[in-house]
């Protein structure tokens, strides 16, 4: 039986997708690409199996397993997760929340709520939304919309930020299962991204970014950080907590 798969399109996927289609993995799965929050919504809605789920999912799914040692983290700067804006964070009145995140957005109200503690109206945003970015209005974008986004004075790297504030990597997305797996198809999924995550360079040759150009490869190797170990599950525990809070 096959599983079907979601997993996020963006370009920090990039080593997990090398690790799947330069194996036998693929045959066994019906892979998916979304957006994080379709990613989500599939996964809650049992659409799919597995998915590559923002975190921020977790507490409203009714079972879940978290099933490899990937995930798609940061340890300070992942450059592609920030608050945008023209006035700094002390003179915002505004923040539009990127309608393709779930983690991001409850994040950056988390980071507000207990570190930056302003008096910020957070905005549900819809497509477009970027070009209301004005004065006092600021908003969270992410994934690759981020790349050469340079026109905005003032760029708050919300991974960055989650470091000072609890001295912790951050976990955006993480491999989820709605289902019981077997043991050999889970490891056999390890054994797959692991591939991929080994090989950043021979990934990076084969799906060049143009919007990155020569820093797609330090973006993948240096910016994202993908081995979900002791200290990333830590900050996940303690992200679903305050979220909760």
């Amino acid at each position: 039986m096959k599983h079907t798969v979601s997993i996020v399109n963006y370009y920090n996927t990039t080593p997990f997708l090398y690790g799947i289609h330069h194996s036998d993995f693929l045959s066994r799965i019906t892979l998916e690409s979304d957006i994080p929050s379709v990613c989500a919504q599939k996964l809650k809605n049992k659409q799919v199996e597995i998915g590559l789920v923002p975190v921020a999912i977790l507490p409203e799914l009714e079972s879940y397993q978290i099933i490899t040692d990937y995930c798609i983290g940061a340890v300070g700067k992942v450059d592609s997760v920030k608050l945008f804006s023209e006035k700094p964070l002390e003179e915002l009145t505004h923040v539009l929340l990127d309608y393709q995140s779930k983690t991001s957005v409850n994040l950056v109200q988390v980071l507000n709520k207990h570190f930056w503690k302003k008096d910020i109206q957070f905005i549900n945003a819809t497509q477009g939304f970027e070009k209301h970015i004005s004065g006092t209005t600021g908003a969270v974008i992410i994934g690759d919309r981020t790349f050469g986004l340079t026109s905005y004075p003032y760029q708050y790297d919300l991974a960055e930020e989650w470091q000072k504030f609890t001295g912790l990597p951050f976990v955006f997305a993480c491999w989820v299962s709605n289902v019981p797996l077997e043991e050999s198809f889970i490891n056999e999924f390890n054994k797959t991204l692991a591939f991929g995550v080994n090989h950043i360079e021979e990934a990076v040759i084969e799906k060049p970014n143009h919007a990155l150009g020569d820093k797609a490869l330090d973006y993948l190797k240096n910016k994202i950080s993908y081995n979900l170990d002791a200290d990333k599950k830590k900050a996940l525990e303690k992200f679903l907590e305050l979220m909760g809070s």
